[in-house]
């Protein structure tokens, strides 16, 4: 046994000063998340400022326009370049940050943290239809990784902090700690640690708290709300529905686009990006509405509640330049937009059903909400933490039913269908791509756990019946508040936590191998 290896199983053994250790590094990582996600939010609101104002200022005027639009696309072109050396710090950030957690790459932190910060400032700058929030998550977990590099932490501990702060720059983002917390659990780590629990909560309570300090306590979406009575629920089932199939058409959409647009490989990259760029300038000249993340289609919907034939022109408006967006691979996110379009299907819906339903006009408002957390379940695939978001979003608890009504419905419907989540497919290509190179140098120890849920193959069977691979071991199992000494004939159980030592050359395959001898069911979908 080397000393790493030793070393490992002392910091297994030692579980008394555990949870005082967790809360320091959780203040560390949130600190870092939340300072990296102020600074990014206040380049955003310039940058969306400063565009409506050049807008505004060039409209009118065929020659500066066509300067602007020229302008747009050297913009475009310098995009790329930073792209072609930091590859990792294109498209959303979400799906890098889940294939870093699975061991597939490791890209270096700061160079991310400088490339994303500029090609997203100047992507929304240039009006492409793009989000802070899957920025946000990549920033939180790059600083979080830079503080575990500057104070050494062994990789397990790097790890969470990367995991927990991933959900600290969600935090940060929407002003919502308890979705970031039930994101890293439910998109990212997809499995139950107490550990990363632990330190979740405490990065994305700290980076939520720099939050509000810099940008106010108010939240992310204001609306007068109503209390659906209990007669309309039957429109929450249609509705749920609706959004589950259009969430799965939107991912193979979606996925389909960005396909096509890598296997154009005749045209180099950086004219590609200048045509996105100055499509961005032409679309912004004629809809501005629909440019950036949508805040500026959000307080349409608030303020002036535009007419039927007005929302789904927007919708569609927004949906195809998100696509167009999305597809180029230009930093940026698609959570905000997404839940845009989320309401303007809501507000549609809602007024089709005022119509011909007779239902209360006051309520449209209500179906908005509702088809943010809807459209995030049949998208995301991460119902709970849909849920919460729009909860902490909009801070309405009289939503909170319908919320859970519709998004679950929604998600069973894009499920059924087959659709595959949106970040899954994603995170599928970055895996298979070229940049899927992990650190393969080092052979540190990484320690994992893992819950055997009820169903599991494991459930009654000893420790030697089941092949774990070569290249992980089991290092404890714990029985509610009783720790067991693994053995060769050790009868597992559901609800078992299997504490994994993991090598890190091998720590993708190692979990794969893992999950499929716990199930697919341990994973939250």
């Amino acid at each position: 046994m080397n000393k790493k290896e030793k070393s490992t199983i002392r910091k297994l053994k030692n579980k008394k000063y555990e949870g005082f250790l967790l809360i320091i590094r959780g203040i560390e990582t949130g600190i870092a998340a939340g300072l990296v996600c102020v600074l990014f939010r206040f380049l955003l609101s310039k940058a969306e400022e400063y565009l409506y104002t050049i807008i505004d200022a060039v409209k009118g005027r065929p020659l500066i326009s066509a300067l602007w639009i020229c302008a747009l696309a050297a913009i475009g072109i310098l995009v790329a370049l930073i792209i072609k050396k930091v590859p990792d710090s294109a498209s959303s950030g979400i799906p890098q940050v889940t294939a870093e957690i699975r061991g597939r790459i490791s890209p270096n932190w700061w160079k991310v943290i400088l490339g994303k910060l500029f090609g997203s400032t100047v992507s929304v700058f240039s009006g492409l239809s793009l989000g802070r929030e899957g920025p946000s998550v990549q920033f939180g977990a790059m600083a979080a990784k830079g503080a575990a590099r500057i104070t050494k932490a062994d990789k397990t501990t790097e790890l969470r902090m990367l995991s927990s702060g991933a959900g600290a720059g969600l935090a940060a983002a929407f002003n919502a700690p308890l979705a970031g917390v039930m994101f890293v659990l439910e998109e990212i780590y997809k499995t139950f640690d107490k550990a990363v629990l632990c330190m979740a909560i405490v990065a994305c309570v700290v980076a939520d708290f720099i939050s509000k300090l810099f940008f106010g306590q108010d939240t992310v979406f204001s609306y007068q709300s109503e209390t659906i009575p209990l007669r309309w629920y039957w429109l929450l089932v249609l509705f749920g529905i609706v959004c589950g199939l259009f969430g799965a058409f939107y991912n193979t959409f979606m996925i389909a686009c960005r396909d096509l647009f890598a296997k154009i490989r005749k045209i180099p990259q950086w004219i590609k990006f200048a045509c996105v760029f100055a499509v961005s300038g032409v679309v912004g000249l004629v809809l501005p509405q629909i440019l950036c993340g949508g805040h500026s289609m959000a307080q349409i919907l608030i303020q002036e509640r535009p007419d039927l034939w007005i929302v789904l022109g927007l919708f569609a408006a927004k949906f195809l330049f998100g696509a167009f967006s999305f597809c180029s691979g230009a930093p940026g996110g698609t959570l905000y937009p997404m839940c845009i379009l989320g309401a303007y299907g809501g507000a549609a819906f809602a007024q089709a059903a005022i119509a011909l339903c007779g239902m209360d006009a006051a309520l449209w408002q209500d179906f908005a909400v509702l088809g943010m957390a809807g459209l995030f379940a049949s998208i995301v695939r991460a119902p709970v933490t849909g849920i919460i978001l729009v909860f902490e979003i909009t801070g309405n608890i009289n939503t909170l039913l319908p919320l859970a009504a519709v998004s679950l419905i929604s998600y069973a419907i894009a499920d059924a269908v087959g659709s595959t989540p949106f970040y899954a497919a994603l995170v599928d290509r970055i895996t298979n791509g070229e940049n899927a190179k992990a650190e393969e140098k080092k052979s540190e120890k990484v320690i994992k756990t893992y819950v055997i849920p009820t169903g599991s193959p494991a459930d009654g069977k000893t420790i030697s019946q089941l092949d774990w691979g070569k290249h992980s071991v089991i290092v404890s199992v714990e029985r509610g508040e009783t720790p067991i000494t693994p053995k060769g004939d050790t009868l597992l159980q559901a609800g078992d936590v299997l504490v994994f030592m993991i090598s890190q050359r091998r720590f993708a395959q190692s979990c794969k191998k893992i999950e499929t001898m716990i199930s697919e069911t341990n994973k939250i979908q």
